[in-house]
């Protein structure tokens, strides 16, 4: 790579603040970044790294400033800093192509145009796979399930029967689409089975991380909403609704007939009851547990999970305990010290 900042700013659609006619030469972390690089900084949070960057150029967002640096002002600088890194380092990854010798196809199965299945996946009978789709050694489609166009579906991934999975949709290593909701009933003292006879549906644009469940629903659909990302490690139980443009990150839980809004975020480890609703633009910041619905656009931490600004308040005095501990134990004493006083005689002014 070799651009001259103002080059750079103009393919990112970006506009130069200071010398336009530095040249780059590679591209890094801020923390990382030497003399010739350009950088990113998306996060007002880590502005302090602005100062102590080697880079020789910043890529930020429209409201930061700095006058160390030369910037280029975006919309968006993280976009804008993945279009340049394609741009140095291009995705060379070779996906399979063509249907492996070892695949098993079934009966009845519809296979688009320009389909790759991988070695020793299995297609069972009736499945569908749209055009362009990629299916990865050692996966499993289900018996009728259905899979839109360019599907990128990663080794080791289970997709059981009647799974519906939509356009552009990307599944990471290890994650299993339909598997059983998690439903018993107690007869006579034996956990009984509840058959699960609903489907998962994934719209278009989802993209799913390593090892993530999403369990079928008991009846009717488990949905998860157009443009939705999931991280890794999420569990999504039967029946839940997840809205378009979601982001829940790794470890969350949801669990059954949840109903989450769009745009709605889960952050880390998050644990969300059964049969409530997270509202629309609604955040659930990292180890909260929900207990009861969220309203749309409101900010809940901590468990139970409450409104942050509560939640903080909540959490200072907590981390005042041991001091007010002390003090109680003193004043205790003094207590019992003239308790003592007042047993033994001993008037006020004594």
């Amino acid at each position: 790579m070799k651009m001259t900042l103002r080059e750079i700013a103009d393919y990112v659609g970006g506009r130069v603040i200071g010398r336009d006619n530095i040249v780059i030469t590679g591209v890094s972390g801020i923390k990382e970044a030497v003399s010739g690089d350009i950088t990113f900084l998306a996060n007002p949070k880590y502005f302090s790294l602005m100062r102590t960057t080697k880079a020789s150029a910043i890529i930020t967002d429209q409201d930061i400033e700095n006058n160390n640096k030369p910037l280029i002002r975006t919309e968006n600088s993280s976009l804008a800093f993945a279009k340049i890194v394609a741009l140095v380092a291009p995705n060379d990854v070779k996906h399979p192509k063509g249907i492996h010798s070892t695949a098993i196809i079934g009966k009845n199965v519809r296979l688009g145009k320009n389909v790759a299945v991988g070695p020793y996946s299995i297609i069972d009978d009736g499945a569908e796979i749209g055009d362009y789709s990629i299916i990865y050694g050692g996966c499993y489609v289900g018996a009728l399930t259905k899979i839109g166009k360019r599907a990128l579906i990663y080794p080791n991934v289970s997709i059981r029967e009647r799974v519906e999975i939509g356009n552009n949709v990307i599944i990471h290593s290890g994650s299993v689409i339909g598997s059983d909701g998690f439903g018993f009933a107690i007869v006579k003292g034996v956990q009984k089975k509840i058959p699960q006879i609903g489907i998962v549906k994934i719209e278009d644009d989802v993209e799913i991380g390593a090892n993530v469940t999403i369990d079928r629903a008991r009846f009717d659909k488990t949905v998860i909403g157009k443009g939705t990302k999931i991280d890794n490690l999420v569990q999504i139980a039967h029946n839940v609704t997840i809205g378009e443009n979601c982001i829940i990150v790794a470890q969350a839980g949801i669990s059954g007939s949840t109903v989450v809004g769009r745009g709605a975020i889960l952050a880390g480890q998050a644990g969300v009851v059964g049969h409530i609703q997270i509202g629309d633009g609604a955040i659930v910041a990292a180890q909260a547990g929900v207990t009861k619905s969220v309203p749309a656009n409101t900010k809940v931490s901590g468990y139970p999970a409450k409104p942050h600004d509560s939640a903080k308040r909540v959490n200072a005095c907590v981390q005042k305990l041991p001091h007010l501990y002390k003090r109680i134990k003193i004043m205790e004493d003094k207590i019992k010290q003239l308790e003592g006083r007042l047993n033994n005689g001993e008037t006020k002014n004594n």
